[in-house]
């Protein structure tokens, strides 16, 4: 048992210097004495101190009935601790019986020589068939002139179809996506116009389309513009020749992007 709870049982009369000051009162009262204002304020005094023991009597009445219940849950764990390893020695008892049920069979099995084998199937013989051939078979060794003549007629036949039909079939053309910067000189040249300039450029397998202007820097923009073209046809030099031939707008013709179709 802890000190706190020895001392909350413990019955000590702590309001004893306030039932003596009462009777003190009671008696001085009863002879006609009055008191002064220091004894009134000691008195108040007194009754603050014992107002002050009775705090620390409950306080420790409540520490010693907090640390019974603490003992309690303390007590309660112990308890559950015990019954889970209860039942842990239970399962580790059993596995062990099973355990050595098995080494035990795993033995006899051991000792126990292999009496019979596995009958062996036999293949069964593979009947050899025998094929007659019909000597009276009546074969003509040797064609007719007129069939080599129809043969011959039904191949060139086929020849000339298949020569039209490949004739007829359109050739396979390979085109290329070309994406082009065009940069011009500064950036009080008219963009407008420029791209004017641009696709004004027209030749035979080349397609212009979608167009935009690109900040460079200071002001200055670029023409970024796709075009399609032939590659049998047209060619990037072809096209940077070309626009390059407009001076004025013009500065230089750069190859952003290139890819097959």
């Amino acid at each position: 048992m802890s000190g706190l709870q020895c001392l909350a049982q413990e019955k000590i009369w702590f309001d004893k210097s306030k039932y003596d000051e009462a009777e003190r009162r009671y008696y001085e009262g009863l002879n006609g004495i009055t008191h002064s204002p220091q004894e009134r304020e000691a008195s108040a005094i007194l009754q603050d101190i014992a107002i002050a023991r009775q705090n620390i009597q409950k306080s420790l009445a409540g520490n010693a009935s907090s640390g019974a219940g603490d003992q309690s849950e303390l007590v309660s764990r112990i308890k559950s601790l015990e019954l889970d390893n209860k039942n842990l020695h239970k399962v580790v008892n059993d596995l062990r019986s099973m355990l050595s049920k098995l080494e035990s069979r795993m033995a006899v099995l051991e000792k126990t020589p292999v009496s019979t084998a596995a009958p062996v199937t036999k293949a069964a013989p593979v009947q050899k068939v025998k094929v007659e051939e019909d000597e009276d078979d009546d074969i003509d060794l040797f064609g007719s002139d007129e069939d080599d003549e129809e043969a011959e007629r039904i191949k060139a036949q086929r020849v000339k179809e298949y020569t039209e039909r490949k004739a007829k079939k359109p050739a396979l053309i390979a085109k290329s996506s070309i994406l082009l910067d065009v940069k011009p000189w500064d950036d009080e040249t008219d963009m407008a116009k420029m791209e004017e300039c641009v696709r004004s450029v027209q030749m035979d397998g080349l397609v212009w389309g979608a167009s935009k202007l690109v900040p460079v820097g200071y002001g200055i923009k670029k023409l970024q513009i796709q075009c399609v073209v032939e590659d049998d046809k047209v060619g990037t030099d072809m096209l940077e020749e070309e626009i390059t031939q407009f001076e004025d707008y013009v500065q230089s013709v750069d190859v952003a992007a290139f890819n097959k179709i």
